[in-house]
């Protein structure tokens, strides 16, 4: 169960990082509420998370989906393409994220 509450949190999170940049830095009503409830919800699934799953790994994959997400929401929504550079860094840490999960002891607890 805590990796569903895991997607739902970074979900949550994906979505609230999306919304502050529509918020227009806190001008806006309805994308500030959707950046300030979404973050409470991503925070509050993700203490849900470490019920189960261990602090780093929770963090590792927490951070490592929500900049692929965020990174392919800018693209999309935002026309932010990004450049060779910032593609290799999102490969690297899509690389991580799958070594934690592959190989380190730490995920399996």
């Amino acid at each position: 169960m805590g990796y569903w509450y895991l997607a739902g949190a970074i979900i949550a999170e994906v979505i609230a990082t999306s919304a502050l940049k529509e918020s227009q830095e806190f001008t806006r009503l309805g994308p500030s509420l959707l950046v300030v409830s979404g973050y409470c919800l991503a925070f509050y699934l993700l203490a849900l998370v470490l019920r189960t799953v261990p602090l780093g790994v929770a963090y590792a994959l927490w951070c490592g989906f929500g900049i692929i997400l965020v990174t392919m929401t800018g693209a999309v929504i935002y026309r932010q393409i990004p450049d060779l550079p910032a593609l290799i860094g999102i490969g690297l840490i899509i690389a991580g994220t799958v070594v934690i999960n592959l190989f380190s002891k730490s995920a399996a607890l």
